[in-house]
């Protein structure tokens, strides 16, 4: 308290000079038109100046609210696209452009779960995420990995809350995929040299490829829905000792930014397997 007396008494007559100062303006402004209008304009546009700086701010710090949010809105989403839903064939004829979704969705076949990803190794031949949902969660080995962008991989370890995924970057990993354009089925695959690019094989030569061509997820993959994106064409290889066209693709994933995906489940995954097991058996 003394120094603030102290430092009154010293600077009095410059603080008795800017509360004049102060007193003066205020009559200046608040008597004339013309400096109140002047100075309302100046007012507003510093404080319009430091609203939108104070909400950029705000805006950054509310981006992971925001980003989860959308998260679970596409999930949601997801789950109303006509392709996660297949019901079984019978006589009757369908006349409208829509599939039947009721409150106990028995006809549901692809069911999507958020998750984040919380570990990354992509240095290596076979490239892993850890996904921070598992066993507890309803996540089970050999369910697909999208990303906002298209494949990313499929779980292949699973403890009681995490999850490791194999990405498209390993060696081990297959899809069937197809042309988006032509609608021609081949096998995606990674080469090991640049986690940009992934390789579509067994094209056949009479098909007509363009640069920039989306290749998407075929029907024939049993953990990824149909029509899911995994690349663009970046170079048709010809090799003259087959039949076949090898395709550089563009990976629509970007692994190296990777922050959020969806688990996908094929509910019908395990009958579909167990017919297809069964049929082997009797065959052989």
């Amino acid at each position: 308290m003394r120094n603030i007396f102290l430092f009154i008494r010293r600077y009095f007559n410059f603080l008795f000079f800017l509360a004049l100062q102060v007193l003066a303006l205020s009559f200046l402004f608040r008597y004339n038109r013309y400096h109140e209008a002047a100075f309302m304009s100046v007012a507003s546009e510093i404080t319009g100046s430091v609203n939108t700086r104070y909400n950029t701010v705000e805006y950054y710090f509310k981006l992971k609210k925001a980003n989860e949010s959308l998260v679970q809105e596409n999930v949601h989403l997801r789950e109303l696209l006509r392709s996660n839903y297949q019901g079984a064939d019978t006589t009757r004829q369908l006349v409208v452009d829509s599939i039947r979704v009721d409150s106990l969705v028995l006809d549901q076949k692809y069911f999507y779960r958020d998750a984040k990803v919380v570990g990354s190794f992509v240095t290596t031949q076979t490239n892993f995420f850890t996904l921070h949902r598992g066993l507890n969660q309803g996540v089970n080995v050999d369910m697909g990995v999208i990303g906002p962008r298209g494949v990313v991989g499929r779980i292949v370890n699973v403890s009681s809350n995490f999850s490791t995924v194999m990405t498209m970057l390993s060696r081990q990993f297959k899809v069937d995929a197809k042309l988006k354009t032509s609608g021609d089925r081949g096998t995606i695959s990674w080469d090991g040299i640049s986690p940009q690019f992934v390789q579509m094989r067994n094209i056949p030569k009479n098909v007509k490829i363009n640069k920039g061509d989306s290749v998407i997820t075929s029907e024939l993959s049993s953990i990824f829905p149909a029509n899911i994106l995994v690349g663009t064409v970046d170079t048709v290889v010809n090799d003259p000792s087959t039949n076949f066209l090898t395709l550089r693709l563009r990976s629509a994933t970007n692994f190296s930014t990777v922050q959020h995906v969806y688990i996908v489940q094929n509910k019908q995954l395990e009958e579909q397997r167990m017919l297809e097991a069964n049929t082997r058996k009797t065959n052989e």
